[in-house]
């Protein structure tokens, strides 16, 4: 199963399906022209062989209606196709305009013009489908380099030869990789709903196993106790009792489950622990699988709040930059514990003496057997829970 991004990761690839898609307001515009236009630059040289008077009057002005006209189809093609793509007759045409229109500028103006095919290039790596692409491109090379020949300047054209040739293909690179990242997020997306229904039907079960059988042993006798009310009404009495206790016993298991539902497992909040804390800008070090084996359920829900405790206070009041997580399992005088450390470099809030968060989770930890500590350290502020890490009485019974 592939495993989910880290937050920074996600954001990487958020910025890279971007670049596959339109842009949806004014800043986006503006960064995506940045990172286009200077790729323009290889337009230099054929407005300095225009300006600088080399050619006659008509061959001027065709060489820069050709430019322009060359520019704003090499826009419109690679724009269009970020964002509501031509079918497939119109983007044939159009590209292979554009190319033949490289190609007539090159071989009629010299090898100034040259640069003109790493955007026929680029245009064929983003335009095409993959199998056409593959052979466009090196096709687009050998025009490159039948030009230069024809020009007289096969420096120039070697020079650009893996301009031209790897550009292309980077550009199908970055294609599929965009590709790979969107149709990877729609899975998880799926996953997560599949499990989403999943648990609503282990919930609709549960329930249904719990309240099930109580709901109609309660129907049954409120009938049974209809019935006696005018000739027996010391066995409809009984019969309301029973009705109480199986009543009462549904509403504990119902508890039981909402209380099982809402515990908190060391796992899911060391993952959100993570998202939190680079979210708030802070440097994480966050452990991914811990060791739980043989750990009760009471002292994991206990490590569990902790953390979250710990976190909370890391994003909102401290004002670290780092923070260090550890998970470690340790032998103690008292025997087998699991112990969760949270470390980081801030001030450790106002100072004033512990918050109703520690002291409401040292209560809780005590309950689970366990203990807290938390204070300053040279370089910042440190929560210590440790919790038993075998079967523990609980703090208060008779044993």
């Amino acid at each position: 199963m592939t495993d989910d991004l880290r937050p920074d990761e996600e954001a990487r690839a958020e910025r890279l399906i971007r670049i596959g898609r339109p842009p949806r307001n004014r800043g986006e515009v503006i960064r995506k022209l940045v990172w286009v236009l200077p790729w323009l630059v290889f337009l230099a040289s054929p407005v300095r062989d225009l300006a600088a008077g080399h050619h006659a009057t008509a061959a001027t002005a065709a060489g820069w209606t050709g430019l322009v006209a060359f520019v704003g189809l090499y826009l419109t093609l690679v724009f269009r196709t970020m964002g509501r793509p031509f079918r497939g007759g119109i983007i044939t045409v159009l590209a292979a305009t554009f190319w033949a229109l490289g190609l007539a500028l090159a071989f009629g103006f010299g090898s100034e013009w040259l640069g003109l095919f790493v955007y026929v290039s680029v245009t064929c790596g983003v335009v095409f489908p993959l199998r056409t692409a593959y052979w466009a491109i090196p096709l687009t090379t050998a025009a490159m380099m039948l030009a230069g020949w024809h020009a007289h300047d096969l420096d120039q054209a070697w020079g650009l030869f893996l301009v031209v040739l790897l550009v292309g293909y980077s550009m199908t690179g970055i294609r599929q990789l965009v590709a790979t990242t969107v149709e990877l997020r729609k899975a998880r997306a799926t996953v997560a709903q599949l499990a989403a229904n999943e648990e609503r039907l282990r919930l609709a079960r549960d329930l249904h196993d719990l309240l099930g059988h109580s709901l109609s042993l309660i129907t049954l006798k409120s009938e049974l106790a209809g019935r006696m009310l005018p000739d027996h009404p010391d066995k409809a009495a009984q019969q309301v009792a029973d009705i109480e206790q199986v009543s009462r016993q549904a509403l504990v298991d119902v508890r039981e489950a909402v209380t099982g539902y809402r515990r908190p497992r060391l796992p899911e909040e060391l993952a959100g622990a993570q998202v939190a804390l680079t979210a708030a800008s802070v440097i994480a070090d966050v452990p991914a699988e811990p060791d739980l084996r043989d750990i009760p359920e009471e002292s994991e829900s206990a490590l569990a709040w902790a953390l979250r405790e710990a976190v909370t206070n890391v994003v909102r009041h401290s004002g670290a930059t780092r923070c260090t997580v550890e998970v470690l399992r340790r032998q103690t005088l008292d025997g087998p514990v699991l112990e969760l450390s949270v470390e980081d470099n801030g001030s450790g809030g106002s100072g004033k003496g512990p918050g109703n968060g520690l002291t409401g989770l040292t209560e809780r930890l005590e309950k689970a057997g366990g203990t807290l500590e938390a204070g300053r350290t040279k370089h910042g502020f440190r929560l210590l829970a440790r919790v038993p890490a075998g079967a523990v009485t609980p703090v208060g019974s008779g044993a």
